[in-house]
């Protein structure tokens, strides 16, 4: 099984909630860190990590000796990164999708593939749970290759929870892409609401059921559920606004883990998600 923790912004509690659930759901479940921009998982997890291994992006490495500078490699770049101008060929990599459509098209098969290092995927574990992240390189501006590298993680045997990117851009995309259930962290604002739209008809061009956690529930205003009714979206949990969840995360610490009771109440929903992926509904 595979659940995305997604959120159409930042600082809806999108980490909070996919530390928490693998915490709670232990040896059975493993966290995949997709937030490879700036992974925060490990902050509360406190993950022993046993491996670290580089990754890389093919782009593009050109002999100028055969090139013709017909432009041919240009043409068919939708990226730009590999143009024609004042009698030369210029390859800009951290701008290559590595789609290998240039090497594909040249005539004079002057283009050939090299690797560039864009981070590097981290796997341990944190108590019994395994744990793995991808850590993007500063300046990188190519997110989905790493993130699918740390998606190659995947156990299919067990509880695979992955800390999405947030918003809806391409590395959101790759992250909730292929997974069995997207959970919506939101906030009942109306910056809350306008990009929960967004990540919503993301969900929906993917074509995977998900269903919404309010967070800090008690503040703003009622149409996050207005919306949720309206579009059919179960409404998962609510979270409220307290002081003492707050100190714990400002701890670093795992508000399941200190307060019980909200444990119960987390496991109760993954049920419930459970329930709906084998065909049940979430009430």
């Amino acid at each position: 099984m595979i659940i995305s923790i997604a959120s159409g912004k930042g600082g809806t509690g999108k980490t909070t909630i996919a530390a928490n659930l693998a915490y709670c759901l232990g040896e059975k479940a493993q966290i995949l860190d997709c937030d490879v921009e700036e992974p925060n998982a490990h902050l509360f997890l406190t993950p022993d990590i046993q491996e670290e291994q580089p990754v890389y992006a093919m782009v593009p490495e050109v002999a100028e000796s055969k090139c013709s500078l017909c432009g041919e490699c240009a043409a068919i770049c939708q990226f730009q990164a590999i143009v024609v101008t004042g009698g030369s060929l210029l390859t800009f990599p951290k701008m290559c999708h590595s789609c290998s459509g240039c090497m594909l098209v040249c005539p004079e098969k002057a283009i050939t593939k090299k690797k560039r290092e864009i981070g590097k995927v981290r796997k341990g574990t944190a108590n019994l749970l395994d744990f793995t992240e991808g850590l993007l390189n500063i300046g990188e501006a190519m997110a989905p290759p790493l993130i699918k590298k740390v998606k190659k993680e995947i156990q299919r045997e067990k509880i695979n929870i992955i800390d999405a990117p947030p918003g809806t851009s391409c590395p959101v995309i790759t992250a909730m892409s292929g997974v069995d259930y997207i959970v919506m962290v939101t906030e009942p604002t109306p910056f809350g609401l306008h990009d929960l739209k967004l990540a919503v008809e993301a969900a929906e061009k993917l074509n995977v059921p998900c269903g919404l956690i309010i967070n800090r529930s008690d503040l703003g205003d009622d149409q996050v559920k207005k919306y949720a009714k309206d579009k059919g979206l179960p409404i998962l949990m609510e979270i409220p606004f307290l002081r003492e969840i707050a100190e714990i995360y400002s701890r670093g610490d795992l508000f399941a883990k200190v307060l019980p009771e909200w444990s119960e109440k987390l496991l109760e929903m993954f049920d419930g998600i459970e329930s709906n992926i084998q065909g049940g509904n979430i009430s």
